[in-house]
């Protein structure tokens, strides 16, 4: 019964998500070819960072909503990246998506002051035009579980910007985001 395990529930819903949106991003054709799509392990690395923080739920839906989709001939990563570059315009204005955005701002903005060295984008703005654009792509029970997700999270005193990040440098070798943070202050 090798695969039993809720851990492993999690880690296999994860890893059919990262197939089916690796699939999708290695077809994207933006104006500007990503890092990551030259380099696939830091996509799945970055993705899979965020996806381990999200509830079994969320992911059973989310991967649920990218079956459909792609069921539909969409790419849903392609999708995105045309909201971004402004080449399609983002259609959802639902209170669940503003929510998250909010929650995942705030975060963001506790990041940047705790870690100047590692956050330095200016006011954020980036980061929330990717994540509204990203979240359009979501149907509307991907948006509400994961945003109880958010709520979960922060009633908590959690920050699941701050647990991404610190679970990437982790698996780059860092001991914690912290340390990477105190190198960075020494090399400055």
């Amino acid at each position: 019964m090798a695969n039993d395990s809720p851990r492993d529930k999690k880690t296999d819903l994860i890893n059919h998500i990262l197939d089916i949106e690796l699939g999708w991003f290695l077809n994207v054709n933006p104006t500007i070819t990503s890092e990551c799509q030259r380099n696939p392990e830091a996509f799945k690395l970055m993705r899979g960072s965020n996806f381990v923080t999200w509830s079994k739920k969320t992911l059973a839906l989310y991967l649920e909503h990218l079956g459909d989709t792609q069921s539909q001939g969409r790419n849903l990563v392609r999708e995105k990246y045309a909201k971004i570059q402004k080449l399609i315009p983002c259609q959802n204005s639902s209170p669940a998506l503003n929510n998250n955005v909010e929650i995942q701002e705030r975060w963001q903005r506790e990041a940047r002051e705790k870690y100047p060295l590692i956050f330095r984008r200016g006011d954020g703005a980036g980061f929330t035009w990717y994540l509204r654009c990203e979240l359009d792509t979501y149907s509307p029970a991907v948006l509400e579980s994961y945003l109880n997700d958010l709520k979960a999270a922060s009633l908590e005193g959690r920050n699941l910007v701050i647990e991404t990040y610190d679970r990437i440098v982790k698996k780059l070798g860092h001991s914690s985001l912290e340390e990477w943070h105190k190198t960075r202050e020494t090399k400055e």
